[in-house]
């Protein structure tokens, strides 16, 4: 088993109806992909979001283990 990083937008307060959900391997794809993410579905602009905005998103992103298999 190895860590990865989810986020589900229908955390986000307001966001109830979006059904996108994210997994990466490092907190830092998952942030990339949580921003290209915000301005496809929702058309915001991550350099808009303030420090009150990344630390509640932060909140909202999970550590899940993920099986590997040897090859």
């Amino acid at each position: 088993m190895t860590i990865a990083y989810t986020y589900a937008c229908r955390d986000c307060e307001g966001m109830e109806a979006c059904p996108a959900s994210i997994t990466a391997e490092t907190r830092e794809e998952l942030w990339q992909l949580m921003g290209h993410h915000a301005q496809i579905a929702h058309a915001e602009n991550p350099a808009d979001w303030d420090q009150e905005t990344v630390a509640y998103l932060e909140t909202l992103i999970r550590e899940v283990n993920v099986e590997t298999t040897d090859k």
